[in-house]
């Protein structure tokens, strides 16, 4: 005959297990609310090499102004990754830009970006990579040139240009817009592409959003001005975009396509949309250029090519097909004051990217053999100007200097 057991014993193992589900229930919403921060944040865009990259494993070359960096290694291995450090430590990396060994990180890590996360999210994201792969992968990051290899010089570079702290709330703006203003400013690290830098490399914040050149392309204006930002897009534009890489008025390709596939498309309906609401709050430049006239040769000239050669995908209006091919005529990009990616566009061709939401990755032909330099810039100055907003006229010049720079680029 079996005893039964003691009441307050019975009780006492109720509770522990009680105890051990809800910390386990706990661990795992931490680990799940990380690896959606992860996404956010895109850490694997520049942890984990393109072609055949072990997740987070590193080895990624990133193109600065001043060379090439190479990502760490932020997988959990002991030796060569992460795992080896105190959580403190990895929040000394991600807030602060201070690696274990007290060395200042470069702002290729945008820690100048991610300062503003909180600590509980700088966790969760530690708490996730602490589930991967480990991977031993030895990477060497600094790879570039004397003297600005010597990262002590970076202890003058935060103390002119890192403002240390966590998001402050604006209360007098909607719950929305400071979730928006959280995601943009914080782990998103909006600015680290759209905001022009000065020559040491920091952010220019009276141009905040302005678009940039990086990495052989212009990474456009992301205020809400008319001319020369989204003030064309809605909220809702600017979320499918985010969600699923293309609305009405755009496709997103070039680096935003591996944004839109790594980052953005994983975000929920509502964060897409705090972010797009955060946005449209940026105040834009709407001064006119002078329109260049209808009667100008380059018009002329760029109205032909364009009715031969672009007009089936991007219609006699301009406007394209919604979700597929892209509306020149409400594209602030391609009236942009840098028009590099324009450029680029014409002489490589692109590829949008595919995602759930949108799988069909919709593409532009390479047009470099069939059209000259002269050719590209009458092209590209009629589409600036012919469907209002007009921008100035592209030089030949600046067409060569493009292609010249394509040639020598691996990407």
């Amino acid at each position: 005959m079996h005893k039964l057991a003691h009441p307050i014993a019975l009780c006492g193992a109720l509770l522990i297990l009680a105890a051990t589900a809800k910390a386990s229930e706990q661990a795992f919403g931490q680990i799940e609310r990380g690896r959606y921060l992860v996404h956010a944040a895109d850490c694997g865009g520049c942890h984990t090499q393109v072609e055949g990259g072990q997740p987070f494993a590193g080895g990624r070359p990133i193109e600065t102004p001043f060379g090439d960096l190479v990502s760490p290694n932020i997988t959990p291995d002991q030796e060569t990754g992460i795992g080896a450090w105190t959580d403190q430590q990895f929040d000394n990396a991600v807030r602060r830009g201070i690696s274990p060994d007290g060395d200042r990180l470069y702002p290729a890590m945008p820690y100048n970006y991610y300062t503003k996360m909180t600590r509980a999210d700088v966790m969760a994201i530690r708490a996730y990579l602490n589930t991967v792969k480990a991977v031993r992968n030895s990477v060497k990051s600094n790879t570039l040139p004397f003297p600005v290899d010597i990262r002590a010089g970076m202890r003058a570079w935060d103390a002119l240009f890192f403002d240390a702290g966590t998001f402050q709330p604006d209360r007098s703006k909607s719950a929305e817009w400071n979730r928006g203003a959280y995601l943009v400013t914080g782990p998103g690290h909006c600015g680290a592409c759209h905001t022009p830098k000065n020559t040491l490399g920091a952010d220019e914040a009276s141009h905040a959003f302005e678009g940039a050149r990086l990495q052989g392309w212009f990474a456009p204006n992301l205020t809400n001005g008319k001319t020369k930002g989204l003030g064309e897009w809605s909220v809702d534009d600017i979320a499918g975009y985010l969600q699923t890489g293309h609305n009405r008025i755009s496709a997103a390709s070039g680096p935003m396509a591996e944004v839109v596939d790594r980052s953005t498309s994983h975000l929920t309906a509502l964060d897409a949309h705090a972010i797009a609401t955060y946005l449209k709050s940026l105040p834009g430049d709407d001064t006119p250029h002078t329109a260049v006239a209808d009667n100008d040769p380059a018009m002329r000239a760029g109205q032909a090519i364009y009715h031969d050669q672009c007009s089936a995908c991007h219609r006699l209006d301009g406007k394209g097909v919604d979700g597929l091919f892209p509306s020149l005529a409400d594209s602030a990009l391609v009236r942009s004051s840098d028009p590099r990616t324009a450029i680029r566009f014409v002489l490589r061709g692109a590829r949008s990217v595919g995602t759930a939401g949108a799988p069909v990755a919709s593409g532009m032909p390479s047009f470099a053999k069939q059209l000259t330099d002269q050719e590209v810039a009458d092209v590209l100055t009629y589409v600036r100007n012919h469907f209002g907003h007009p921008a100035p006229a592209i030089a030949t010049d600046t067409v060569a200097d493009a292609r010249k720079q394509l040639a020598a680029r691996k990407d």
